[in-house]
């Protein structure tokens, strides 16, 4: 089939707009790095556009009605925003599913220690990824300080211009001759991702020592002592403290993501793309976000759920197996319908999803990975695909042909630009998303969502053009 570039249809007007959506994009990427920070950020743009919490209805024993607008969250890390349509809500909802956590790496629960008279943060791996990735770059550290006052701590680290970055350290090429003689997966070992984050001792360990020379100690005996004292480690203390009011033990409740430093950036001479971390899956998470925030009135509710723990497979509390979703639609139903469970079942079995979530862009370096005439390209727009799993569609969620077809329908009713894919050749892989746990309702579900090149990476590339047509296949589904 004919691909066509969707760059070369665009007005002028059109054009506005796409550069207008993807400026607001990469500002959401700089703010969002994590799934806590996504939800805090999507909290506040749907109370802007008026939208309501859920929780604060329920405790003023309010009603909903046609046309409201609510959202519930779920441990800071989820959340489900909802414009309630003109037919019940048991007649189904029209779900636009993405998730908000990306690859990255994790602070462990004890972590700090020092070694040679450097300090550490030791880590674990959250997602998959290619772990050599990951050493000799700017790093930042974000996430929260939950204490056992019950106060928590916020933490942004590396991202303003006036902050101080941290690092993984690589082995310098000169002494690497059997490092690189590894397979990728063994260059950069899981136990070596530790984050280097000191050098200087305290103070007041450097004032013991200098008064101890006076009596008589050896440069030697001096340098012992240091080490024993463990003083560049309690200067990060002395640092935390100060910043945070933390103590040592404080990092038993603390979650804190290690992610790559520095802002989303226009990529190419032509400014056509963008460069930045955590475009999966957070390219859809944010464009459905401004879908649901655009749409004003529909026959049927409408809904955008952001959720957590995709990419470890989406579980715990605020993955998309819990039962966050089905809870919050129960009350919906109890508000609107009366209480109901059978309807709480029907609403979930007529619902119809898109579980938005990234497809590999066709990169012609690395051509033998992929079947071209089943690729997603740049510039092609929002990208569906059937089935995902891999090889034999394991673990997949197979979209059926009458939905596949009323979507066609939709998006070029809308003038949308969108293409079909598969996500490489039929043996070597493969992937998942959350489609097949929606699909355990019995709804209509497909995966749709943005090209991506570098998934998975420290940095991940988008076309401008498909993150603007993400925008506009998800309000035409969100309408249909």
């Amino acid at each position: 089939m004919d691909r066509k570039n969707a760059w070369n249809t665009y007005t002028s007007e059109q054009l506005t707009e796409l550069n207008s959506i993807n400026e607001k994009y990469k500002s959401c990427l700089n703010a969002g790095k994590t799934e806590r920070e996504c939800v805090e950020l999507a909290v506040s743009m749907a109370e802007e556009a008026g939208y309501r919490n859920l929780k604060d209805v329920l405790a003023a024993g309010g009603s909903i009605k046609t046309g409201d607008k609510v959202y519930a969250v779920c441990m800071d890390k989820m959340i489900a925003l909802f414009r309630i349509g003109e037919e019940p809500i048991s007649a189904g909802m029209n779900i636009l599913g993405a998730h908000i956590d990306s690859p990255r790496i994790d602070v462990k629960q004890n972590p700090l220690y020092e070694n040679e008279g450097l300090a550490y943060l030791d880590t674990h791996y959250y997602g998959g990824i290619k772990k050599y990735q990951w050493v000799a770059q700017p790093l930042s550290l974000h996430g929260v300080i939950a204490k056992k006052d019950g106060t928590a701590v916020k933490v942004s680290v590396g991202e303003d211009e006036n902050d101080p970055v941290f690092v993984i350290t690589d082995l310098l090429v000169h002494l690497a001759q059997e490092q690189m003689e590894k397979k990728a997966s063994k260059v950069i070992e899981g136990e070596k991702l530790d984050l280097l984050i000191g050098n200087r001792p305290a103070e007041e360990v450097i004032e013991e020592l200098t008064s101890a020379d006076a009596a008589g100690d050896t440069k030697e005996r001096k340098a012992e002592k240091t080490q024993a004292k463990e003083a560049i480690k309690a200067n990060i203390l002395r640092i935390l403290k100060e910043k945070y009011d933390m103590e040592e033990e404080d990092f038993l409740s603390a979650e804190l993501e290690i992610v790559p430093a520095g802002k989303a950036r226009d990529c190419g001479f032509d400014r056509s793309m963008i460069l930045s971390y955590g475009q999966d899956d957070r390219v859809c998470a944010f464009t459905s976000l401004f879908a649901m925030l655009d749409i004003t009135e529909a026959k049927r509710t409408g809904c955008c759920l952001l959720v957590d723990k995709e990419e470890i497979g989406s579980v715990g509390a605020t993955g998309m197996h819990s039962k966050f979703f089905e809870n919050t639609v129960a009350e919906l139903i109890a508000l609107t319908e009366g209480e109901s469970d059978l309807k709480v079942r029907r609403a979930l079995m007529n619902s119809r999803m898109l579980s938005s979530d990234v497809s590999a862009a066709y990169d012609p370096m690395y051509a033998e990975a992929f079947e071209k005439r089943s690729s997603a390209f740049f510039g092609g727009g929002i990208t569906f695909n059937k089935f995902t799993g891999s090889r034999g569609k394991s673990g997949s969620n197979d979209a059926n042909a009458e939905y596949i077809a009323s979507l066609r329908k939709a998006m070029d009713d809308e003038n949308v630009a969108y293409q079909f894919a598969e996500l490489g050749r039929v043996d070597l892989g493969g992937g998942g998303t959350i489609a097949y746990i929606m699909a355990n309702y019995g709804m209509e579900v497909i995966d749709s969502g943005v090209a991506v090149l570098n998934m998975h990476a420290p940095y991940e590339v988008t076309s401008k053009a498909d993150v603007y047509e993400a925008v506009k296949g998800y309000r035409a589904f969100l309408k249909m």
